[in-house]
């Protein structure tokens, strides 16, 4: 299947470091705040500011100081758990919502690629290259894994860009990821023995779709109690009712971050109680 003309992503458009706009998955921010330059301050030689009661690190695009200029400065807020990074930004520019043609792959760190985004080549940002200067165990899983250990997650996903938003999240909240890129990639993972707590599926892929994979998995002793959870971008009933019939556990849309995350706790639990 191609994906539909409505495949489209919520993306934040910014400037910072040099004057080609920049963009970040929206669901990836928590907030966008201001803050006075007097509030900044050092440690460890580099910018922090408290905020909600924590020293935040500030952290630039390219590396340098602080953007040039009076005043305030913009920030992008990430945060996940007790945590929070900000992104120093010198203008934020929008928000919008299309469909995302990543057409040059990354050619630098913190740069997953480039799209046309509202008529200007725009730079997609990496952004856990960013949350790992700020803490270096941004993604470490070791307070997060389950008490039995971490869960073994399969992500299937043909997108580059939505397997590099996706594994850091996932891996946050304590699964240990695999990361392949088609459907017959993930046939030939389980057929060779490797086994997975869940797996997270794309539904519109090259070759085997995410409903066929679903099937195959379904249709196999070995593989037939695995959790599967679809990843899409369509939300329809129409897809709802398909994916419950292929043998999808749940099935949510992509970048509903809440969404994904409880669905991986919840069909867990329920192959826990059932097994």
């Amino acid at each position: 299947e191609t994906r539909g003309a409505d495949d489209s992503t919520a993306l934040l458009l910014f400037h910072a470091g040099s004057r080609t706009p920049k963009a970040v998955p929206l669901a990836l921010v928590a907030r966008l705040e201001e803050f006075d330059r007097g509030a900044i301050e050092s440690s460890d030689g580099h910018p922090v500011v408290q905020y909600r009661g924590e020293l935040m690190p500030l952290i630039s695009i390219d590396g340098g100081q602080l953007p040039e200029g009076d005043g305030r400065v913009q920030v992008i807020v990430f945060s996940d758990r007790n945590r929070s990074m900000g992104l120093l930004v010198d203008e934020i520019l929008d928000i919008v919502d299309q469909r995302l043609n990543i057409e040059i792959s990354g050619h630098g760190p913190g740069i997953i690629g480039s799209a046309v985004i509202a008529t200007k080549t725009t730079d997609i940002i990496d952004a856990s290259h960013y949350l790992t200067q700020a803490f270096a165990d941004w993604f470490s899983s070791e307070a997060t894994a389950s008490d039995d250990g971490q869960r073994r997650l399969l992500l299937v996903e043909d997108s580059a860009f939505f397997r590099n938003m996706l594994s850091p999240l996932l891996s946050t909240a304590g699964y240990d990821v695999t990361m392949v890129a088609s459907g017959d990639e993930a046939l030939e993972l389980l057929e060779s023995g490797t086994k997975f707590d869940i797996i997270v599926s794309d539904i519109e892929m090259p070759g085997k779709s995410g409903f066929e994979l679903a099937k195959a998995c379904r249709s196999d002793d070995r593989w037939k109690d695995t959790p599967i959870v679809a990843l899409s971008s369509y939300g329809s009933p129409e897809h709802l009712k398909r994916g419950r019939e292929a043998g999808f556990t749940d099935y949510v849309t992509k970048y509903d971050r809440e969404a994904l995350l409880a669905a991986l706790s919840q069909s867990l639990s329920i192959a826990g109680d059932a097994a």
